[in-house]
C-alpha cells in the first residue's frame, strides 16, 4: 500500500493547533471557498451550493489531518508524525465524527482502506459498516477508543491529552505517556484511584487536570481517591467546566497539593457543597481562584456562618492571589476582608450574581485594591439608590491601573456624570463596558481622554447624535487603533439614519481602522404602544 504524507504540514505541526486551524466547529466561521473572505453573518450573497462546498472543503481538510495522524500511528505515512505530537485533542476528533458534513463522501474517504477497521457499527461492535451512503451508524465511543488506543501507542512525546475517554481506556493509555503533563477528560468518571496511581508511577511531570462534568453520586469519593493516588504536591492546576457532585472529600484531598496548587476553578459547585469550601483552608498558594455556585442562592454568611468565617480566613491567607472570579450570592461578604488585606494585590476581579443593595461595604472595599487591572461586576441593580451608584463610582475611580472595566446590570441607572467620572479617573482603560440610562453626547469629551481605549460597549439607553459621535471619532489617536464602538440601545426618539450610521462606520474605519456596531432600543418603526400590545 502506498504511504501517505502531508509535506505542507511538516513534522511537528500535526498537533491540536493544526487541527483547530481547519476545524469549523472549533475555529469559528469558515472562509468562503470562492472569495476567501470569512462568512461573518451576511451569507445572502453566497449561494447555498457555494456555502455547502466551502463547508465540505473545510471538513475534508479537517478529516485529512486526522486520517494522516491515525495512519502515522499505524506506520503508513512517509514521516512518523505521531512521534512528534505533544498535544492530542481526541475531543476534536469526536466533533469531526459527529459533524453532519462528515457523513457520506468525507466519511468514505476517512475510513477507506487501512482505517476501515475503525468504522464500527452501533450495536454490533465487531461488525464493519457497509459503505453505502446513509447506511452507517458509527459507534462513536468504540471508534474513538480504538483510534486513541492506536495513536497513544506511538506518541511518546505527548504532554497534553484531551479526550472523552473511559476509565479502562485511560488506564491503558497512561503507562505509554511518560511525558504527560496536562489531562482534560469529558467525564470525571474516567478518574478513579487506579488512574491516579498510574499517573504517579508513569507520569512524573503531571501537573494539570480538567474535566467537564461528573454527575455520578459517587463522584466525591471517587475523585478524592484519584487525588490521593497522585504524587503529593504535584497538581498545579485543577478545573471543572460544568455540573459535578464533588464536594467535601475532594476538597480535603486537594490539600495534599497545598504547596503546588496555584490554579483552582470550580464551575459550578453544588449548593450543598458550598459550606465545604472551608475544607480547602490548606490551599494557600493559589494565584487564581474561580468559584461558581450552581444556583447561586446559598447564604453562607447567615445560614452557614461557621463555614463562612473559615472560608474568609482561608482566603485571607492566600497572599499570592491575583485572579479571582466569584459567582455566588455571598461573594461580596466573603471578599470584603480579602480586599482589605494589605498583603493581597489582585490584578483581576470578577463578581456576578449579587445584589447592588446591601453591597456598599463591598464596593467601598474595592478602592483598597489599587493593583487591579481588570474589574468585571454583574448583578441586580434594580433597587439601587443614587448613593449606591455614587459609592461604586467613587471607589472604582481610585483604581488608576484598571485597563478593562465591565459593569453590567448593576449600573442600569448610570447617568452621564457617572461615565464621565470613570473615564476621567481611569486613564489606562483599554476596554469599557457599561449599562446606563439617558446617556448623551456629554460623555464624549471625557471618553476622548482615554488614549488607549480599544473597546467601548454601551449597553445603555443612549441619546447620541451623529455629530456627537463623529466629533468623538475626530479626536481618536494612534493609541485607539482598531477601536470597537458599540451602541446597543439607542433611544428611538433620537434616530440615526442609515446614511448617518454608514458615515460613522466609514469615518471610524478610516480614522483608526475601527468598527461601529449600532442597534436601537426597539424597532424604530414600531410605536411603543404597538410593541407593548404585541
Amino acid at each position: 500500500m502506498e504511504l501517505e504524507a502531508l509535506p505542507s504540514i511538516g513534522r511537528t505541526k500535526l498537533t491540536r493547533q493544526s487541527m483547530h486551524d481547519v476545524a469549523p466547529v472549533t475555529n469559528g466561521p469558515i472562509e468562503d471557498e470562492v472569495s476567501g473572505q470569512p462568512r461573518t453573518g451576511d451569507l445572502k450573497a453566497i449561494s447555498n451550493k457555494q456555502q455547502e462546498r466551502a463547508v465540505e472543503t473545510a471538513v475534508m481538510k479537517w478529516a485529512s489531518l486526522w486520517r494522516t495522524t491515525i495512519l502515522s500511528s499505524l506506520g503508513k505515512t512517509l514521516f512518523p508524525y505521531c512521534l512528534y505530537i505533544r498535544s492530542l485533542d481526541l475531543q476534536n476528533l469526536k466533533y469531526l465524527l459527529e459533524d453532519l458534513t462528515f457523513r457520506g463522501k468525507v466519511s468514505s474517504m476517512f475510513f477507506d482502506n487501512e482505517l476501515a477497521s475503525f468504522n464500527i457499527e452501533m450495536n454490533s461492535p465487531m461488525k464493519l459498516v457497509r459503505r453505502a451512503k446513509g447506511s452507517r451508524q458509527l459507534n462513536f465511543a468504540l471508534a474513538l477508543d480504538d483510534i486513541g488506543e492506536a495513536i497513544t501507542k506511538k506518541t511518546p512525546m505527548l504532554e497534553e491529552l484531551s479526550a472523552d475517554v473511559t476509565n479502562s481506556a485511560l488506564s491503558r493509555w497512561i503507562p505509554r505517556l511518560p511525558r504527560l503533563q496536562r489531562l482534560r477528560v469529558w467525564s470525571g468518571e474516567a478518574l478513579n484511584r487506579r488512574a491516579g496511581d498510574l499517573i504517579r508511577l508513569h507520569c512524573p511531570s503531571f501537573k494539570v487536570l480538567k474535566f467537564y462534568q461528573w454527575a455520578d453520586s459517587k463522584a466525591d469519593d471517587s475523585f478524592a481517591a484519584f487525588l490521593n493516588g497522585l504524587r503529593p504536591q504535584s497538581l498545579e492546576s485543577f478545573e471543572t467546566f460544568s455540573y459535578s457532585k464533588i464536594g467535601a472529600q475532594s476538597f480535603i484531598a486537594l490539600n495534599s497539593h497545598f504547596e503546588s496548587l496555584t490554579e483552582l476553578k470550580l464551575n459550578p459547585i453544588e449548593s450543598k457543597a458550598m459550606p465545604a469550601l472551608a475544607y480547602l483552608q490548606g490551599c494557600t498558594c493559589l494565584k487564581l481562584l474561580a468559584l461558581t455556585e450552581a444556583n447561586g442562592f446559598t447564604d453562607l454568611e447567615n445560614a452557614h456562618n461557621d463555614s463562612f468565617l473559615e472560608i474568609v480566613s482561608w482566603l485571607r491567607n492566600c497572599k499570592k492571589l491575583e485572579w479571582v472570579s466569584f459567582r455566588f450570592r455571598s461573594a461580596p461578604a466573603v471578599l470584603i476582608p480579602v480586599l482589605l488585606e494589605n498583603d493581597i494585590h489582585l490584578l483581576h476581579l470578577e463578581v456576578e450574581n449579587y445584589h447592588m443593595t446591601g453591597s456598599r461595604p463591598f464596593h467601598q472595599a474595592l478602592g483598597h485594591q489599587d493593583s487591579l487591572e481588570e474589574l468585571w461586576l454583574k448583578g441586580d441593580g434594580e433597587e439601587a439608590l443614587q448613593d449606591d451608584l455614587d459609592i461604586l463610582v467613587e471607589s472604582v475611580s481610585k483604581l488608576g491601573h484598571i485597563q478593562d472595566l465591565r459593569l453590567r446590570e448593576l449600573t442600569e441607572e448610570f447617568s452621564d456624570k457617572h461615565i464621565c467620572r470613570l473615564a476621567g479617573s481611569l486613564p489606562a482603560l483599554r476596554g469599557f463596558d457599561t449599562s446606563g440610562n439617558g446617556i448623551s453626547d456629554a460623555i464624549w469629551p471625557s471618553v476622548a481622554s482615554l488614549k488607549s481605549l480599544h473597546s467601548l460597549q454601551l449597553s445603555a439607553i443612549t441619546t447620541f447624535t451623529a455629530d456627537g459621535i463623529l466629533e468623538y471619532i475626530s479626536q481618536l489617536g494612534r493609541g485607539n487603533q482598531g477601536l470597537s464602538l458599540s451602541v446597543m440601545m439607542q433611544d428611538v426618539d433620537y434616530r440615526l439614519t442609515d446614511e448617518e450610521q454608514a458615515i460613522i462606520r466609514q469615518t471610524l474605519a478610516s480614522k483608526v481602522d475601527g468598527r461601529f456596531d449600532f442597534t436601537f432600543q426597539r424597532d424604530p418603526d414600531v410605536s411603543s404602544f404597538e410593541g407593548d400590545s404585541d
